[in-house]
């Protein structure tokens, strides 16, 4: 089985990254229950001038292993190197995927839900043997809000989210009131792995990719 699932999981790659995750996991081993890929992200909630808040926009950096699975068999005209229009079948593909896994972000405004719809604006980046995602992801009801919580991460915890060190966060066109906190998630790696496959489907640990989460807080008196 093992084998079988791994070759399909490469030739789905080319697809699309997270139709490729998707598969790995599907059919992972209870003792794959921890992160395959890792991203780093920097993060923008983006304000109408009303300060409306209407999304967020996303770039997405892939590990170097994960870009190299993802080009396989990718043609370009230069060897290594990737044009953004080269790249843009690979980044539809991405983004029609993301729906699936809830676009790994999660909104509330006072302590509401908020949905997100198909993000916009997307290409995918090819720079330093790295593939960053970059995208706009529109709320479906743009809200205003006096508390503002996004988190981002994979449920499953099969993919870690990193946030960049330097410039993870910004509130662009935000109202002059507003004022942001970011807490970055505990380093829990080592229990994660200690969990099989049936403790993050199963039970209190279904959602266990939560105590990973990167929390951005926005409040606008």
């Amino acid at each position: 089985m093992g084998a079988c699932v791994r070759r399909d999981d490469v030739l789905r790659v080319v697809s699309g990254l997270f139709a490729f995750i998707l598969a790995w996991s599907l059919g992972a081993s209870p003792a794959e229950a921890h992160p395959h890929v890792w991203i780093t992200a920097k993060s923008e909630v983006v304000y109408a001038p009303d300060g409306t808040i209407t999304g967020v926009r996303h770039a997405w950096t892939f590990d170097e292993m994960f870009t190299t699975y993802a080009l396989q068999g990718l043609a370009s005209k230069t060897k290594g190197i990737y044009t953004r229009e080269e790249l843009a079948p690979l980044a539809q593909t991405n983004v029609e995927s993301l729906k699936e896994f809830n676009f790994f972000t999660f909104a509330r405004a006072d302590g509401k839900k908020q949905k997100f719809v198909e993000p916009v604006d997307y290409f995918l980046e090819y720079k330093d043997s790295e593939l960053t995602l970059h995208f706009m992801l529109p709320l479906k009801t743009p809200f205003k809000a006096q508390q503002t919580a996004l988190e981002v991460f994979d449920p499953s915890y099969f993919i870690d989210f990193k946030f960049d060190d330097k410039d993870p966060i910004k509130l662009n066109g935000a109202p002059a009131t507003c004022k942001m906190q970011f807490q970055r998630p505990n380093d829990g790696t080592a229990t994660a792995q200690r969990l099989n496959e049936n403790n993050f489907m199963n039970g209190d640990n279904s959602n266990y990719g939560a105590m990973f989460a990167n929390k951005i807080m926005v409040d606008c008196p």
